[in-house]
């Protein structure tokens, strides 16, 4: 079977870009050819770098591309924003041209809240409309779209969860940073945004140290190009002003796979204080590397948890600060919490789990994988 994929890409610097690098490495590993055409900047194995974030003509672009592979199905990764102005609408009538030639288009809907804005609504909707099949990560997600479009699409619309890798922590991970082998480490890692809500931690950590006086917090990550500028520099100003300022170290910059991972390997606690998501990839690598987590109530965040065990809910500050505080004084937490994570990596989210789900999802499309085994592919 050949697989069309179409989304940002390696070494773009887009949570959606690693989602698809490996989505894309798992199913090759099935024996499923798939190619990738993306947006300018992206690099990689059979990937196609052919339009760009504002290409008027960025369906045409990328439909032509497409249908030059002679894929048997294509797979969008939709987020709001990757195609085009206006919240990225050039992604309905790109799904409609593969409509109109037949070709069956599969679409993971990377953001859908618990609820939905009008624009969002009115671009879902089309999408819906225009699409074979449609992934989410969460059920709320797609009880959500039960809720706000009527049930219209629900035979359309599966739940997939977010993969995760199977991975081993880095031993030797706080000597190469540079960070001390015996103290207690909180960590934040990730674009900011104030979605994020980074500032909070911040602001709470003193009282995190006055229960665990050496904590350290580490703050990684940068903005993405040049959004969210005010929110950075409050960010960094809030760090500045600690009265704990140097129990914080900030590692800034884009960070590379092997250093996210090497950051990650570190921290004995991560803490997710988002005040809104839909679902994360940051989480998805604390669950592969054993990290437990402390996050805010949102209702990705508090499902989640429900089914991996890997951390701790909390609904006000006072929480944040008893559960950090907690799980710093508590190997025996930690442990159990990681190798819930890990359990629940190994046996539902791994990527080759995920994987087999989405090609059951292809075959179903396409009708005739039954003699799959039998057809050699060849590069």
């Amino acid at each position: 079977m050949r697989v069309g994929m179409i989304s940002t890409y390696p070494p773009i610097e887009c949570g959606v870009a690693t989602y698809t690098q490996y989505l894309t490495e798992a199913l090759r590993t099935s024996a499923v050819d798939v190619y990738v055409v993306g947006h300018l900047g992206s690099s990689g194995p059979r990937v196609f770098p052919v339009f760009d974030y504002e290409d008027e003509d960025l369906p045409e672009r990328a439909f032509s591309a497409m249908m030059r592979l002679t894929p048997d199905v294509v797979h969008v990764q939709h987020e709001f924003g990757m195609y085009g102005r206006h919240h990225g609408v050039n992604a309905v009538p790109l799904l409609l041209r593969f409509r109109l030639l037949g070709v069956p288009v599969v679409v993971t809907l990377h953001t859908v809240y618990a609820r939905i804005d009008p624009p969002h609504r009115i671009l879902l909707e089309n999408i819906l409309i225009n699409a074979d099949a449609a992934i989410v990560h969460e059920p709320y997600q797609r009880e959500a779209l039960h809720r706000e479009l009527g049930g219209r699409f629900d035979d359309k619309v599966r739940v997939i969860p977010h993969g995760a890798r199977l991975v081993d922590p880095d031993p030797d991970a706080r000597r190469k940073l540079g960070l001390p082998e015996n103290r207690p480490v909180v960590l934040m890692i990730g674009y900011f945004r104030p979605s994020k809500r980074f500032e909070r931690i911040v602001d709470l950590f003193p009282r995190v140290v006055e229960r665990v006086p050496d904590a350290l917090l580490v703050v990684a990550g940068k903005i993405r190009g040049q959004e969210f500028l005010e929110y950075r520099d409050m960010l960094f100003d809030r760090i500045r002003s600690s009265p704990v300022r140097d129990q914080i170290v900030l590692i800034r910059g884009q960070l590379a796979q092997e250093t996210f991972d090497r950051i990650l390997s570190a921290a004995d606690v991560v803490a997710l204080p988002y005040e809104i998501n839909a679902q994360s990839g940051v989480l998805a690598h604390c669950l592969a590397f054993g990290r437990p987590v402390v996050t805010s109530d949102t209702e990705s965040m508090r499902r989640a948890l429900a089914d991996s065990g890997a951390g701790l809910v909390c609904a006000s500050d006072d929480e944040f600060v008893e559960a950090i505080s907690r799980l710093l004084g508590d190997p025996g937490l930690r442990e159990r919490c990681g190798e819930a994570a890990r359990r629940h990596v190994r046996e539902r989210v791994a990527w080759p789990l995920v994987a087999a789900r989405h090609l059951d999802l292809y075959r179903g499309l396409v009708g005739y994988g039954a003699i799959e085994p039998n057809v050699l592919v060849v590069d």
